[in-house]
């Protein structure tokens, strides 16, 4: 009787896993999500990845600072959860918990007081590209002095243009350019003051750091770093007050940064956003903008060539 009894459970086991209906690959949040949060102040990008173990992590860039790691993260299914990192981890923190709707990712950042921040996604794009861009005519973004651009914050705008340089006196905001690019080669001078920080940032989501750094060692939160993603392999930096070039060319998410002669980035990938971007939306054309809420700061020849699909 025991052993017809354990016979009937196993066949009625096999059968449920057969007629069982497993959630589809494209289904499941592993992946890259460019992100949008809201609450009753506005809304902000934000950016996520989140990669299959055992067990299960990935990275999470907030609205500022730089990408963190995830732990404790919860898949099941479509769903997934886990508290929101931070440098200074503690118990009973806020919790991130969103489901796979279609082509989307729905849920919320839920505060320790019950208060819900809705968080809304589409996966990130491949932006892929098989044949290098035609190159179109080069810009000078400061031959009409600031007419090429727009303040973040029109009440703290710190910048003008002096004899062909664009000077940051804070009070301020970043700079935006009222054009918006696709693939591109840009070149710029900057001159950091001591103690000084900035920021280039590529179609307005992915920071290049720019910064007083001389004589430190390369860091992806130091002077051409992919801010706090990717370090650059050198960092052949200029003490303060010199003026430092930059030539960066950016096509699909792949970026080259050579700084002072110096390739410091080699065709590397832009996996997601970083702190301070304009928007998450990583399949569209998009500004350069520079910081200018860190303190002063100097830029000249800024020029940049738009690329197109051959």
């Amino acid at each position: 009787m025991m052993r017809r009894t354990t016979t009937a459970f196993l066949l009625a086991a096999a059968l449920a896993a057969c007629h069982a209906t497993p959630v589809p690959a494209q289904a499941a949040p592993y992946g890259r999500w460019d992100l949008t949060a809201r609450d009753a102040s506005g809304s902000w990008p934000m950016w996520l990845e989140l990669t299959a173990g055992p067990p299960d992590g990935g990275r999470l860039q907030g609205r500022s600072g730089h990408v963190l790691p995830l732990g404790g993260v919860e898949v099941s299914g479509r769903r997934v959860r886990f508290p929101m990192p931070s440098e200074t981890p503690r118990e009973g923190g806020p919790m991130f918990e969103a489901t796979v709707e279609g082509d989307r990712l729905l849920g919320a950042v839920i505060l320790p007081t019950g208060a819900r921040v809705e968080v809304s996604g589409v996966r990130s794009p491949d932006l892929p590209w098989t044949a290098p861009p035609v190159w179109g005519e080069e810009i000078d973004l400061l031959a009409a002095g600031l007419a090429a651009w727009r303040a973040r914050d029109p009440a703290r705008n710190g910048w003008r243009v002096e004899a062909g340089v664009l000077i940051n006196t804070p009070p301020s905001s970043d700079l935006i350019t009222r054009a918006e690019f696709t693939d591109f080669r840009l070149s710029l001078e900057v001159n950091v003051p001591e103690r000084g920080n900035s920021g280039i940032y590529l179609r307005g989501r992915y920071e290049v750091q720019v910064q007083d750094d001389y004589g430190q060692a390369p860091d992806s939160r130091r002077m051409g770093g992919i801010y706090g993603q990717v370090a650059p392999t050198a960092l052949p930096a200029r003490p303060a007050g010199e003026w430092q070039r930059f030539d960066i060319t950016l096509v699909g998410r792949r970026v080259t940064v050579v700084l002072n002669g110096v390739t410091i980035h080699d065709n590397v990938e832009l996996s997601g956003i970083t702190g301070g971007a304009l928007d998450s939306h990583q399949g569209t054309p998009g500004p350069i903008m520079l910081q200018g809420d860190h303190g002063p700061i100097r830029y000249r020849n800024i020029r940049i060539t738009p690329g197109r699909a051959p």
